[in-house]
């Protein structure tokens, strides 16, 4: 339980904007009292996450550190990431001294909520949340087998659809993204995971072709507001 929420945000602003849009939306508040406190410490200038992950260095490290530091001493005794790929750094921000959601379990928590239990989930994310392991490592230890997209789905499809998004292209990136949704179906995806926080942006609805669609924005609101002690 917690009584200010910190929000280390900036990867990218428009996923930390929508993280901030849909937790007003979503907090069950008559009036302005009985909403969140927060603070979002908003810092662009963070390297890479993904690119990081991928060359094997801690480029986001340090700028990580003094976001989460910074946010504890304004007072915030919870904090919220809305990056996934941020979480690959999770154990050493753990050490600051100031609970940490962590954005995977968030997602366990909603696949459960759903009563997906055992079926084959689909991960969609940047390359780096993808090559690092960070959700199958993460929920193979609850009995989910996880499919990835083929190399050739995340360099053509996915990660230029991550990018538009970036550069606020949302239109231009569904095209890409449902087709790789499609593919992950096609491949025996019983459920898809958006594993990165920019893809709920261009991606809204919670279904296609059946399939639950689970998104790390919605599920990490989901957490803060259950923690939160009123």
């Amino acid at each position: 339980m917690f009584k200010k929420l910190g929000i280390l945000g900036g990867m990218g602003p428009a996923a930390s904007a929508e993280f901030i849009t849909r937790l007003i939306q979503q907090t069950p508040a008559l009036c302005d009292q009985e909403h969140i406190p927060f603070v979002l410490w908003n810092d662009p200038s963070i390297p890479d996450r993904s690119t990081s992950m991928q060359n094997g260095d801690d480029l986001p490290l340090p700028l990580l550190k003094s976001g989460i530091l910074a946010l504890k001493n304004i007072g915030c005794d919870y904090i919220v990431i809305p990056c996934n790929s941020a979480h690959f750094w999770y154990d050493s921000l753990a050490k600051l001294g100031v609970p940490i959601a962590h954005i995977v379990d968030s997602i366990v928590l909603e696949l459960k909520a759903l009563n997906i239990t055992k079926q084959k989930i689909g991960i969609l994310g940047t390359r780096g949340t993808l090559k690092s392991g960070l959700y199958q490592n993460h929920l193979n230890r609850y009995n989910w087998d996880c499919i990835t997209p083929s190399k050739e789905n995340i360099e053509m499809l996915i990660q230029p659809a991550i990018n538009l998004i970036k550069a606020n292209k949302i239109e231009e990136s569904q095209e890409l993204l449902l087709k790789a949704i499609h593919n992950l179906i096609n491949t025996g995806a019983q459920a898809i995971v958006l594993g990165c926080t920019e893809l709920p942006l261009a991606i809204k609805v919670c279904k296609e072709k059946g399939i639950p669609i689970v998104n790390s924005i919605d599920s990490l609101v989901k957490m803060t507001i259950n923690n939160y002690k009123t």
